[in-house]
């Protein structure tokens, strides 16, 4: 994902006030507010200036998107550290900036999770500070057969003279069984005090580390599962492995890459359980050895006429 320069938007220095925000808010939704702006790309600077002004306009979002340092460069390729914690907490938005979850764009969800714009919105003051949000990450395995966990959140906190500081706790959290990504976990009375000194909630989105193996979509799992070319070929008995154990599955014969196997029930865990797919790739042996490479050799003389690139045209 791209690298978004919230301040670079809004024409701001990292030093700029929340009037100079507010200003340059004002000034950029008018001038690219899609219904009167006759700017080419005006729907899409128009989204850009209002997430930029959801996280710099929020004390907090803004303490957290400034912990990434000021050496980014808009554009630049941005990934997070592998199986880094996002950890930061935070209270919802205001409504002000027009800026929806569905505008969000996937660095503004990396940071803040999918419902970080829309968070708090629509509940009245003291149910939106009252109510706390935080992205964490958990392991694909945990979403299979439940863990408990301890994380730990930083929570901006801005004192009476606007002044923001990092406060740390620890919270033990016990992970449902089958719970997918953008999916949370609601702790009751872990949120902030509200008006009548009853706390709030805390809702953990949840989202999965990168796994080697396995990628997750809705409730099915896709891997990657590498096959020698005689296998594809004939066919075989291969063993393939999944989150929750390996399993045996029968190859066909005459796959090809690319296609998908599927291992009914294997998926994320629920009343209706997702599928594995293994998508077949076909992995080459060397051939370092002389008695390798005439091991080739003779395969392609079993084969004159093949072509793999006929569907290409050449």
């Amino acid at each position: 994902m791209e690298f978004r320069d919230y301040y670079q938007t809004m024409g701001l220095a990292r030093e700029a006030t929340a009037d100079d925000i507010k200003r340059a808010y004002r000034k950029l939704a008018r001038k690219f507010h899609p219904d009167v702006s006759k700017e080419p790309d005006a729907e899409a600077r128009f989204k850009e200036v209002g997430e930029a002004y959801e996280v710099l306009r929020d004390p907090e979002k803004r303490a957290a998107y400034d912990q990434l340092g000021a050496n980014w460069k808009a554009g630049q390729e941005f990934r997070p550290a592998p199986g880094a914690e996002p950890g930061f907490e935070f209270s919802g938005g205001g409504p002000d900036s027009g800026f929806g979850a569905g505008d969000a764009s996937a660095f503004f969800e990396a940071l803040f999770g999918r419902g970080g714009a829309a968070a708090g919105r629509g509940r009245g003051p003291s149910a939106q500070s009252a109510n706390r949000h935080a992205r964490v990450l958990i392991d694909l395995q945990d979403a299979y057969g439940g863990a408990t966990r301890t994380i730990t959140l930083r929570s901006p906190e801005v004192d009476a003279g606007g002044q923001v500081s990092l406060r740390e706790h620890t919270l033990n959290v016990t992970i449902p069984r089958g719970i997918r990504p953008g999916q949370h976990i609601r702790l009751a009375g872990q949120g902030a005090p509200a008006g009548d000194g009853k706390p709030g909630d805390l809702y953990l989105e949840v989202e999965f580390r990168p796994h080697p193996f396995y990628r997750v979509e809705d409730r099915d799992v896709y891997l990657d599962l590498p096959v020698a070319p005689w296998e594809a070929a004939l066919g075989a008995a291969v063993t393939v492995p999944t989150p929750s154990g390996p399993v045996e599955m029968k190859l066909p014969p005459g796959s090809v890459a690319g296609r998908k196997l599927r291992l009914k029930g294997r998926g994320l865990p629920a009343a209706e359980p997702g599928d594995l797919y293994a998508v077949l790739q076909i992995a080459v042996p060397p051939a370092a050895t002389e008695a390798e490479q005439q091991a080739f050799t003779a395969l392609a003389a079993q084969f004159p006429g093949f072509n793999p690139r006929t569907r290409l045209g050449v």
